[in-house]
């Protein structure tokens, strides 16, 4: 393998950064398309799908006029007409949207953030107009809120934030209103506001059609760069916000007696109690402080089970945990150097945030009571659950800069007894010049471990390095180093990258699992927009890669191919195959690993959407003397809507490994989850989960009751029951299975704001 001398790498990595910022700063941003001018009143008032308010004759009005999908070449064919209205408080949008056939609109009362395969209009709001970072708020014909943040093309859609709306279906189509806090944005300080904004309708019929107010040319690879502006808001205020969150919460549990012993009944624990809260203060528009004590961090739902059974690196799961949701975005790298749920069950945590017109930074520190520890490896990594307490620390800065790019610095520390985790990073994404970007992260992090052999004992070698994973207090550095060049647009795509983790690179406090490699990956694709009914936007894609470790053996190349399209009923199949698959594992290597994969999905109705996945081939069995085999793997996803009210969601997962020449079956199995939903009305719910898992042959069931007044004023009362197959008859038992963990639980919080 070639070897760059480090300090020469990082100096062509500083002079490229240098003249890419050169470049980016050159680039001449597009004048906007659309503008409004809101118009001011001087009350606020409560808003109503009616319009009957008289303020609303007064506002200034805009029409969507043009498709985005499946192809921006078209022009919307429907009327959809956007008013506007502030006051020193709030903004006001209203929707006027006609319809030719109002029974055919899509729209259900359910849960906020789950309407997407509903009707529904919205914005994209971008009060820094520096096409960075942008709201996302929309509403279904009903009103119920989906709320998300947008960061390049990236969207995270567990973002929540407290704003206000109404919907109703009319004669003629629909109409839906936002009533928008200014307190609830971060925005800059001036005395004159020109936001970036563009106004969205989504239309889903025969194919999921989407309009746009602000003409949107998808050889642009920046959609919000694309926006219209909201302009001339005058003597609008967000300073000195104060939100508490506090919580009350009881709960009964009760465990089995003996593990070994289904019969032995259930030890049932006294009622216990917990209070606690948050606090909230914001300054000014652009600065947030937060801080919580004693903190709820319990799951209301459980995780999706996920099929482990030939995987050798830890898993991972999103985070769902309000606090460390919120302004997540702002400590997000391209690398998983800070992933929330290492943290796992603080004592206390504190968050600090900035955002301003060309930069941000964000602040998190937290004790963690029980932290958990991913140890990765070459061939499989190991997730430790230890009761050691841990000093957490979280400093992210990011500097924006001409249109789309930045440069941006990460430090996470985690000090845990005797031992630490230190990891600094700079990454970047530069626009180098239209449709061409060069993005990247390079870190470095400094580890010594515990002194615990009981915790953890495992003797494999960190590479060809003299240490091993086991907690023998060992102290060592390692390196990181992600770089891809890559071109963004409507009809041709392609990217080149080129990644390592040294055997050494471990992030206590991010997720990383697999090290000791050196990656080059490649990809193109080709994309196709014909307009028939039942055919429309599609996509061919070749993506290959080749991986060495450190010392330059061998590990891995492949070739992906796959071909995608959008059919009429709102229908999508993909085809993919890999024609190349060769694989060292533990010491052994497989070739000829040929796999074809199926996906199919369908929305054709409001009340039925359905999906699968097929995949079948040749793997590797990766166990201690890995073996080929052969074997396939199916999941499917079914939703069904009998009313409005009511819907029920089942998903199956089934995977089978067999020898190849058939003589051994190493493994097979299956997870069932089904979820129903019964939404009272727009606030209060019915859910209960039941999720079986045949590998463990665990039985699962999470009913709740629960009232939403907001996404942070909630009331919870459910609870949540394990019970094992022990094969053997006895009282208190349902065919073989038996309770071993059982908890009821009520839960109560409240956002006060002023």
């Amino acid at each position: 393998m070639l070897q760059i001398p480090t300090g020469r790498l990082f100096f062509a990595i500083i002079m490229f950064l240098t003249v890419a910022f050169s470049v980016s700063k050159a680039q001449q941003v597009s004048d906007t398309l659309e503008q409004i001018s809101p118009h001011a009143i001087e009350q606020d008032f409560d808003i109503s799908a009616d319009l009957s308010h008289p303020a609303w004759k007064q506002a200034e009005s805009v029409y969507i006029k043009h498709q985005v999908q499946p192809n921006d070449e078209s022009k919307a064919w429907i009327n959809t007409e956007v008013k506007v209205l502030y006051s020193d408080q709030n903004l006001y949008f209203a929707f006027i949207c006609e319809d030719p056939n109002p029974k055919n609109i899509r729209a259900n009362i359910s849960d906020r953030d789950d309407s997407f395969r509903d009707d529904y209009v919205g914005i994209f709001l971008d009060p820094f107009n520096n096409n960075q970072q942008a709201y996302e708020l929309f509403i279904n014909p009903l009103g119920i809120q989906m709320d998300g943040m947008r960061t390049g093309n990236n969207e995270d859609m567990n973002f929540d934030m407290l704003w206000y709306s109404d919907g109703e279906i009319t004669d003629s189509g629909y109409r839906g209103v936002m009533k928008i806090p200014f307190k609830s944005l971060n925005f800059p300080k001036r005395n004159i506001h020109d936001w970036s904004i563009q106004f969205i309708r989504n239309y889903p019929r025969n194919s999921r059609y989407q309009f746009v107010w602000s003409e949107v040319d998808l050889d642009n690879s920046c959609l919000i760069c694309q926006n219209g502006e909201l302009t001339g808001m005058e003597d609008i205020e967000n300073t000195n916000t104060v939100e508490l969150l506090p919580y009350g919460m009881s709960y009964q549990s009760s465990t089995i007696n003996d593990a070994n012993s289904p019969n032995s009944g259930l030890d049932h624990g006294p009622i216990e109690g917990r209070i606690g809260g948050s606090i909230m203060y914001e300054p000014t528009s652009t600065t947030s402080l937060n801080a919580v004590v004693n903190p709820d961090f319990s799951q209301v739902e459980t995780d999706a089970a996920q099929i482990s059974a030939n995987e050798t690196f830890a898993l991972y799961y999103s985070e769902k945990r309000p606090f460390f949701k919120k302004g997540s975005d702002l400590f997000s790298t391209s690398e998983d150097l800070f992933y929330s749920r290492t943290i796992n069950r603080p004592l206390a945590a504190g968050k600090v945030t900035h955002q301003s017109q060309d930069y941000s930074i964000a602040l998190l520190t937290a004790y963690d009571r029980e932290a958990p520890i991913i140890i990765p490896g070459r061939y499989g990594s190991s997730l430790v659950q230890s009761d050691v307490g841990a000093y957490n620390n979280v400093v992210r800065g990011k500097y924006n800069f001409g249109s789309e790019s930045h440069v941006g610095g990460l430090l996470t520390t985690r000090n845990q007894q005797e031992g630490h985790n230190y990891v600094g990073s700079i990454d970047w994404n530069i626009l180098l010049t239209d449709n061409y970007y060069f993005s990247g992260q390079a870190a470095y992090a400094n580890t010594k471990e515990l002194d615990d052999p009981e915790l953890f004992d495992d003797p494999r070698p960190l590479g060809e390095s003299s240490y091993d994973a086991a907690f023998n207090g060992e102290q060592f550095g390692g390196t990181l180093f992600a770089s891809e060049f890559s071109r963004q647009a409507k009809y041709y795509d392609f990217s080149f990258g080129y990644t390592s983790y040294s055997p050494t690179f471990h992030t206590q406090s991010g997720f990383i699992n697999q090290v000791d490699q050196r990656r080059l990956d490649a990809s193109q694709s080709l994309s196709y927009y014909p307009e028939w009914d039942w055919l429309s936007r599609g996509n061919i894609s070749v993506n290959t890669g080749w991986r060495y470790d450190f010392s330059g053996q061998f590990q891995e190349r492949y070739i992906f191919t796959r071909w995608s399209n959008n059919f009429g009923g709102q229908t999508n199949l993909s085809i993919s195959f890999l024609p190349l698959n060769d694989e060292r594992f533990r010491g052994r290597l497989f070739t000829q690993m040929n796999r074809l994969m199926i996906n199919v999905s369908t929305n054709p109705l409001n009340a039925l959407s359905l999906s699968t996945h097929v995949d079948f081939g040749k793997y590797v069995n990766r166990q201690e003397n890995p073996t080929l085999g052969e074997g396939y793997n199916i999941s499917a996803d079914a939703t069904v809507k009998p009313t409005s009210r009511l819907e029920m969601s089942l998903s199956y997962n089934y995977s089978e490994l067999s020898a190849a020449n058939g003589e051994e079956k190493y493994f097979s199995g299956d997870i069932y989850r089904l979820n129903g939903n019964y939404n009272f009305s727009k606030k209060l719910f019915a859910r209960v989960i039941t999720q079986y898992n045949s590998f463990n042959e665990q039985l699962q069931v999470y009913p709740l009751l629960y009232y939403k007044a907001n996404p942070f004023t909630k009331f919870y009362i459910g609870m949540t029951d394990y019970l094992n197959y022990f094969d053997q008859s006895g009282p208190n038992g349902f065919r073989g299975f038996k309770e071993t963990n059982r908890q009821f639980f009520v839960k109560f919080q409240y956002l006060i704001r002023s």
